[in-house]
């Protein structure tokens, strides 16, 4: 019968103790002498049950990361649709040459981004199975935090131009289906790190990672 490993690393303490006990009784050895090693083994079991539900909690603080993280690259940066750099890009098909400048400065920051997340991602996998996972969990969080709040900027800064110049409406149903999707990824965040904050030091507070902000389309 298969016993999971958090419960054999529970059962081993008490049954080494009771074998002790009944060895002890049975040899007769003096109660002065028996006590003290049993109170050990107790309190080493109780010292590596602990230490053994912690970096579990870690492990699955991290696995939770390292999904966002994942989730994140997936549907936000490369050649996703749901890429705000992508949505940028269709800017060149409108005919106005100071959104074309802005859109090419975009583009270079893209490349940066890209990097930047997939390099995130691949450290993130290496560092799974380290053991200092509070230390990592800690650090990547707040880099998590950081690269969505650069993010954001250039999601604020196309809101922007397209309240002030019109777009094609294309551009703009694209952006707000990015826009579904990309909120509830920062709401999930959100939550995570209110999760978090019980137990791993950050002074990252929730609210500021922020929503984007849809944009009003005329009606057809």
């Amino acid at each position: 019968m298969y016993i999971p490993s958090s419960v054999r690393n529970l059962i081993w303490c008490p049954i080494l103790i009771t074998v002790l006990a009944i060895v002890a009784i049975g040899f007769g050895w003096p109660f002065w002498a028996t006590v003290p090693v049993l109170i050990a083994i107790l309190v080493i079991g109780l010292t590596l049950s602990i230490s053994g539900a912690r970096r579990k909690e870690l492990e699955t603080y991290l696995l939770k990361l390292r999904q966002s993280v994942g989730y994140f690259n997936r549907r936000f940066m490369g050649d996703s649709s749901l890429s705000i750099f992508i949505i940028i890009d269709s800017l060149f098909r409108v005919d106005n040459p100071k959104l074309w400048d802005w859109a090419r400065a975009c583009d270079m920051s893209r490349k940066v981004f890209n990097t930047w997340c997939n390099s995130f991602l691949d450290r993130l996998e290496s560092d799974v199975l380290s053991g200092r996972l509070e230390t990592y969990i800690h650090t990547y969080l707040n880099e998590m935090w950081l690269l969505n709040n650069h993010y954001y900027e250039f999601v604020e800064q196309f809101y922007e131009i397209a309240e002030s110049v019109e777009l094609p409406r294309e551009t703009l149903e694209q952006y707000n289906r990015f826009v579904m999707e990309y909120n509830a990824f920062v709401q999930e965040f959100r939550e995570n790190v209110s999760h978090f904050k019980k137990e791993i030091r950050t002074e990252i507070e929730p609210p500021s990672m922020r929503f984007a902000r849809e944009i009003a389309l005329a009606t057809e």
